[in-house]
């Protein structure tokens, strides 16, 4: 266990933080819960038929005794919630649908979020990131001042902790959109003992090319600023500019951020999503996430391509978002 989830595990002690997981018939789910489960820091709840998903355990060999498992077909409490869920949608569903909708389990487990049931919901090791992020926008929504929830990944090699964002989300974000995302960045960086410096990046430093694309960033800079004058934001920059001291010096003499940032903001979700994985794979960094920016709760997506371990590490950065 790396030292990251270490000082994780030890701010969640005594909590009592709860996680549900909609995918009680993963393997791959029903061995993080039955970790987080014995490990005793984060309570896990699974989603399911309950004969069903004991019967997927006990052929895994997975322990589930003591593990909450609700079927949303037979819960007492199913109407409550669709009378809420139809509230919370003001006339965008009726009763009939609502009762439908809420039998998938991510929106089901969306809605025990909403109403405090649980703390925070992780999925998408069997759904795509839509099938997860879908209901969180139209239940739990974004807070205030947030247009639209971001993806982040922290991204880990040895003692260093990095966080790029949007890597999962936002296709083609505007200048106000890029400040949002810079600001929420700031915050996920906060919440994991970081004091965040903040590069907005592009392919031109402090206006060394003036394009369309160039011209989005800066202004994102600007914005952000004016947004969050507290947080330390600074752009448009090269990666090296805003990553290597030595160049910092040369491209960008007079920003704040000298070749020390930590927050790296993408301008476009290809920048963002090619430059995580690059890093990854050809930097032996560990990517953590995708930690989903800007909503008014915990709501986490997991790669299809998802270990078990990667569902107990996600877990435990929801329970803490929650915190």
């Amino acid at each position: 266990m790396t030292t990251f989830f270490s000082e994780i595990r030890t701010q969640l002690k005594g909590t009592k933080k709860t996680i549900v997981l909609p995918e009680g018939n993963d393997v791959r789910i029903l061995h993080a819960a039955s970790l987080l489960q014995n490990e005793g820091i984060v309570t896990p709840v699974l989603l399911g038929n309950v004969s069903e998903v004991e019967k997927t355990a006990e052929e895994a060999t997975i322990d589930v005794s003591g593990i909450s498992i609700i079927d949303p077909a037979e819960v007492s409490y199913f109407e409550e919630l669709v009378e809420v869920f139809v509230e919370r949608r003001k006339g965008k569903a009726t009763l009939e649908q609502a009762r439908e909708l809420l039998q998938n389990v991510n929106y089901f487990g969306t809605m025990l979020v909403y109403t405090g049931r649980v703390d925070g919901l992780v999925s998408g090791a069997v759904h795509s990131t839509a099938d997860t992020v879908r209901p969180a926008l139209q239940i739990i929504r974004t807070k205030p001042g947030v247009s639209k929830t971001s993806g982040a990944f922290i991204m880990m090699k040895g003692n260093e902790k990095l966080v790029f964002a949007d890597c999962a989300i936002t296709v083609a974000p505007t200048s106000k959109e890029l400040a949002e995302i810079a600001i929420e960045s700031s915050k996920t960086a906060q919440a994991f003992g970081m004091h965040p410096r903040v590069a907005m990046l592009s392919f031109s430093t402090k206006g060394s090319a003036v394009t369309e694309e160039t011209i989005k960033v800066a202004e994102a800079v600007k914005a952000a600023q004016l947004l969050a004058p507290e947080l330390l934001i600074d752009g448009e920059f090269q990666f090296d500019a805003a990553y290597v001291p030595e160049i910092a010096v040369k491209k960008a003499p007079d920003s704040t951020i000298q070749g020390d940032a930590n927050v790296f903001v993408f301008p476009s979700l290809e920048a963002g999503n090619i430059g995580y994985k690059l890093t990854e794979r050809l930097g032996g960094y560990e990517a953590i996430g995708p930690i989903l920016q800007g909503l008014n709760a915990p709501v986490n997506d997991l790669s299809r391509g998802c270990s078990a371990d990667d569902v107990y590490k996600l877990s435990l950065i929801t329970a803490a978002q929650s915190l």
